[in-house]
Formats: C-alpha cells, sequence, structure tokens
C-alpha cells in the first residue's frame, strides 16, 4: 500500500503577511500543495491573544484568506 505524505499548518490572523510569511511559509504552502495532501488553515482562535477587539480578528483573517490565494494557494487542493 502506498502512502502520500500529509501537512498539516497554518499561520495566526495578526495582521498583513510580510516578506518572511511569504518566503518562510506561503511560498513553500505552494510547492507543497502539488505533491502532497495539504490542510492549510489560519489559526483566527490562537490570534485573540494579541487582538484587541474581534471586529480586528476578522478583518485580518480575511485578509491573510486574500493573501493565501494571491500567493498561489489552490482551495481546490
Amino acid at each position: 500500500m502506498a502512502t502520500e505524505d500529509i501537512i498539516v499548518s497554518g499561520m495566526r490572523s495578526t495582521g498583513l503577511l510580510h516578506l518572511g510569511n511569504y518566503f518562510g511559509a506561503a511560498k513553500q504552502f505552494v510547492k507543497m500543495q502539488e505533491n502532497c495532501n495539504c490542510y492549510f488553515f489560519i489559526a483566527d482562535l490562537h490570534s485573540l491573544t494579541t487582538h484587541p477587539t474581534p471586529e480586528n480578528l476578522f478583518e485580518s483573517t480575511q485578509q491573510v484568506l486574500a493573501e493565501y490565494l494571491a500567493s498561489g494557494l489552490d482551495p481546490e487542493k
């Protein structure tokens, strides 16, 4: 029986993604989705420890999702 690699990873939604997020995570996620079974998430509840209000958290979560998609992540994979 062949096995397939499974990747589970995510980022907190604490603000705009920066170059470190892109090169350190998002760019790697795009590569991994081609060869592995991937589950990427936005750790929004974990971000409540540093976000002043839930409203800011909601906006940040939407922004991070848009940036994940713009970086090349395919939600169908």
